[in-house]
């Protein structure tokens, strides 16, 4: 495999990652109460428990771009 090659994989890997982080923040954003009534009947939770665990796992996606 050469070194264009997987650049281009990474550059691909990279973009979805960006476009996946995006598409979560405008739905959170836009669709807070919808997705926050679907969680909370999975599980107990509050607003600010489901908001913190939205944002450590966007920070999570985030951070883990920036490895690449």
């Amino acid at each position: 495999m050469s070194i264009e090659s997987i650049q281009t994989i990474l550059g691909w890997c990279a973009l979805i990652n960006y476009g996946l982080l995006a598409f979560w923040f405008l739905y959170f954003t836009l669709a807070h109460e919808l997705l926050y009534g679907v969680h909370a009947k999975w599980f107990n939770l509050s607003v600010e428990r489901f908001d913190f665990a939205n944002y450590l796992c966007m920070g999570f996606l985030q951070i883990g771009d920036y490895l690449i």
